[in-house]
């Protein structure tokens, strides 16, 4: 009698643990690595696109006119002079 006691609580409590764990929901799937890179990946070319949209306007190195020396010279010593009359 007793023996059939135990065996019928200890189906019972094993019969609970199996329906908790068919209940437990699984948990939710972490991002993957690849998926946080193409996030950024997305981003990165987001501000590309929008730097070539606001440079688009300025002068490159490349195709800027060469001054002529001399008058550039000529500029950068009125300027110096300038400023030494401001000093005096």
């Amino acid at each position: 009698m007793v023996k059939r006691f135990l065996a019928v609580v200890a189906g019972a409590i094993g019969l609970t643990a199996l329906i908790r764990r068919l209940r437990r929901t699984p948990p939710a799937p972490e991002p993957s690595h690849a998926d946080e890179l193409r996030a950024k990946l997305a981003e990165a070319r987001s501000i590309a696109d929008e730097r070539e949209l606001d440079e688009g306007g300025e002068t490159t190195v490349d195709a800027a006119p060469d001054p002529d020396p001399a008058a550039r010279r000529q500029a950068v010593h009125e300027e110096a002079r300038r400023a030494l009359d401001e000093l005096e």
